[in-house]
C-alpha cells in the first residue's frame, strides 16, 4: 500500500488538467443504449492516431511501467504482475523480441486483448494502444484466441495464477482464459472500448464460430457486439473491480500518444446505461439504482438516493480515506466542505455489491 501511495506522488504535478478528460469531451454523448455506444464511437474515432505496430514498444514506456506495485518502472504486465508480494520475474522496456515464448519469463510482446485474428490483423486496431498491451509471450501464447472467462478446473495455470481452462460463467461452456482479479476490469473495460471504437469495423458473422473451442463471442452486431453471456462477463468483472489510479493514468498516457480515450475509465456509468437491455436487474441495479449528485459538485453537499442503506468512502486520488459514512435513508447526504477543488473516488456499497463513481469537487 504505501509503495502505491509513495509512486502516485510522482503525479501530483499533473493532476490539474491531465487527469481527467478535455472539457467538453463528452459533450455530444447525451443519448442512452445503443445511440450513445455510436456517439462515444464517433468522438474516441476523431482525433485517433495511428501510430503504427511497432511504435507500441516505445508508447509501453509511458503507458505499461510499474511505478503501482514494485515501483521499479519495470513493464507492468498483467499476465505476471503479483499485486500483492514479489512478482515472480520482471521485463525491462529494452528487453525487445529477445525469445522464442517456449517457456515464461523468456521475453514479452505484444497482447491483443481483442484478438488480432478477428479482424485479420487490420489497422488501426492491430496497433491501438488501448487494448494492445504488453505480456509474457508465453502466457500470451497459451491464452491464442480465447475469449476470457471464469475457469473452476485449470488445465493450466501461470507464475501469477492466470488460468486456462472450460468456462464456468453463464452459458458458455468453451475454453477461455481467466486473469487475476486485481486486472479484471481493466481488461473489461479494454473490451467494451473495442466493442465502441470498432462498431462498424468487426462485424463479420463467420468469426462468430460456436463450434470452434477458439470461439471468439461476436454477435454479429454493429449495436451489442458480443454475445450476451460475454457482456454479462464484462460488466460483472466492470462492477467488482473498478477503475483505479493505474487505469487513470494509463488512459491519460494513451490519450497523449494516439489521441483518443478510454470512455469506459472516464466514465464507468456508461456500461449500464449502453448495455442495460442484456444486463439481468441485479446486474446493474448498483449503479443505475443510486443517485449522487451534483456532479461535479460545486458547494459542500453531495446528495445521495438509493433504495437500500448504503456506505460511502470517499477517497483522494492517491487512495487516502478522506470521508466513510453509512446513510441509511433513501435521501441522504454528505458535508464534503473538508475536501478541496480536485477529484476523488467515490465506492458506494450496499447489499447488491460495490461501485466506484469519480467525484470533482469545483
Amino acid at each position: 500500500m504505501y509503495k502505491k501511495l509513495l509512486s502516485l506522488l510522482l503525479f501530483l504535478v499533473f493532476l490539474v488538467g491531465y487527469s481527467q478528460p478535455p472539457t467538453n469531451y463528452y459533450n455530444s454523448a447525451t443519448g442512452t443504449g445503443y445511440t450513445l455506444k455510436t456517439q462515444l464511437k464517433n468522438i474516441i474515432k476523431n482525433g485517433h492516431i495511428d501510430r503504427g505496430y511497432s511504435a507500441l514498444l516505445d508508447g509501453y514506456i509511458n503507458t505499461d511501467s510499474d511505478i503501482f506495485y514494485e515501483n521499479d518502472n519495470s513493464v507492468l504486465d498483467m499476465y505476471s504482475e503479483n499485486p500483492t508480494g514479489q512478482d515472480p520475474y520482471n521485463f525491462q522496456h529494452n528487453q525487445r523480441n529477445c525469445g522464442n515464448y517456449n517457456s515464461e519469463n523468456d521475453c514479452y510482446n505484444r497482447e491483443h486483448i481483442f484478438p488480432q485474428g478477428y479482424f485479420n490483423e487490420g489497422l488501426p486496431m492491430r496497433s491501438d494502444i488501448h487494448h494492445v498491451v504488453p505480456t509474457d509471450g508465453y502466457v500470451n501464447g497459451r491464452r491464442s484466441n480465447f475469449p476470457f472467462g471464469e475457469v473452476s478446473n485449470a488445465s493450466w495455470t501461470s507464475n501469477n495464477n492466470s488460468k486456462l481452462g472450460t468456462n464456468t460463467f453463464d452459458s458458455f461452456r468453451g475454453t477461455v482464459f481467466e486473469p487475476i482479479n486485481e486486472f479484471k476490469g481493466d481488461i473489461a473495460r479494454m473490451l467494451l472500448y473495442f466493442a465502441t471504437r470498432y462498431e462498424d469495423e468487426v462485424l463479420d458473422g463467420t468469426w462468430d464460430n460456436h463450434d470452434s473451442s477458439e470461439s471468439n463471442p461476436l454477435n454479429g452486431t454493429k449495436n451489442q457486439f458480443y454475445e450476451s453471456w460475454y457482456i454479462r462477463l464484462l460488466y460483472k468483472w466492470h462492477a467488482q473491480d473498478p477503475v483505479n489510479q493505474r487505469e487513470i493514468t494509463r488512459n491519460n498516457e494513451a490519450y497523449q500518444y494516439q489521441g483518443n480515450r478510454n470512455p469506459f475509465i472516464d466514465h464507468p456509468e456508461f456500461v449500464a446505461q449502453i448495455w442495460s437491455n442484456v444486463l439481468s436487474t441485479n446486474n446493474f441495479t448498483l449503479i443505475d439504482a443510486i443517485e449522487m449528485y451534483p456532479n461535479p459538485a460545486d458547494g459542500n453537499t453531495l446528495f445521495f438516493k438509493s433504495k437500500n442503506t448504503i456506505s460511502v468512502q470517499i477517497v483522494s486520488i492517491l487512495g487516502k480515506q478522506l470521508i466513510n459514512q453509512k446513510l441509511e435513508n433513501t435521501a441522504s447526504q454528505i458535508d464534503i466542505s473538508s475536501l478541496k477543488p480536485g477529484i476523488y473516488l467515490v465506492k458506494i456499497s450496499s447489499n447488491d455489491g460495490t461501485s466506484t463513481k469519480k467525484l470533482i469537487k469545483k
